[in-house]
């Protein structure tokens, strides 16, 4: 397989964690495309290593620590009121913390992409636990048709301290849930439900009434990783692991509370 073969088989991975390190699709996207741009103008950057998906993620970090891509244009500023607060938050615990537990990188290729010592990617995995810990427990709604899966991720999230308002099987039942009980501080939603309706679809009803940071758990992502269509910008993998979902609940939450503290010093 060619090297450019590669790097598109690694490419839906590297646009969720954009997406989950700046909170947007289209700040993602940008840092992303920056990269490829990269790529094409210094071939010689890739293949400094046998993983060339550790080479991919860490030519994307000399990029996003080194640019404002996501400064650029209003569409950004209008796709999540979070993206533009991320000034207020440490980047590099937050970056060792994604790479670490959404991506699965070990430490070592961590500490590659990161251009820091293993030892220094473990205390940044930490500091990023601590600082995305601070005050975040939360109401969440749970929309999700597997029961097995379901009650997976109501034990998980409780586990880190939420409050499980529902589980929704469908999008009639996600609705009434939220619409008649406490609202959710955060969504985790299916995107293929039992009745035939889409998780997506229940959402975006929701969000017409009120907004809260959703997370989209799918057997698919690549299906949502296309550039064709608005898309979501946290996106979780099934079969899923808990310390993924760990990972993403937190940086949702994070980005959210960011934007709120944010709000409350300039009103």
């Amino acid at each position: 397989m060619s090297t450019a073969q590669l790097v598109v088989q690694h490419l839906p991975y590297l646009r969720r964690y954009a997406r989950a390190l700046t909170g947007s699709q289209v700040a993602g996207d940008a840092y992303v495309a920056a990269t490829l741009e990269t790529l094409v103008n210094e071939p010689e950057t890739l293949g400094r290593s046998s993983n060339v998906k550790a080479d991919l993620f860490r030519v994307f970090t000399r990029i996003w620590n080194s640019l404002s891509v996501n400064g650029q244009s209003d569409q950004v500023q209008h796709d999540l009121p979070a993206e533009v607060r991320l000034g207020q938050i440490t980047p590099l615990p937050r970056q060792a913390f994604l790479l670490s537990c959404l991506e699965g990188f070990s430490e070592e290729d961590a500490a590659i992409i990161l251009d820091v010592d293993v030892a220094q990617v473990r205390d940044l995995v930490d500091e990023a636990g601590r600082e995305l810990a601070a005050d975040m427990a939360t109401d969440i709604l749970i929309i999700e048709d597997e029961p097995l899966i379901a009650m997976d991720l109501e034990a998980l999230v409780e586990g880190l301290g939420h409050n499980v308002i529902g589980v929704a099987r469908t999008r009639t039942e996600a609705i009434k849930i939220a619409s008649e009980g406490t609202r959710p501080g955060l969504i985790l939603a299916d995107i293929q439900l039992a009745d035939g309706s889409s998780g997506l679809d229940a959402v975006n009803d929701l969000l017409k009434t009120f907004e809260v940071p959703v997370i989209f758990i799918t057997a698919y992502p690549e299906r949502f990783l296309t550039g064709e269509r608005p898309e979501p910008a946290f996106l979780i993998a099934k079969p899923f692991q808990p310390a993924n979902v760990s990972a993403v609940i937190s940086q949702a939450l994070f980005f959210q509370q960011s934007a709120r503290r944010r709000e409350a010093k300039s009103a």
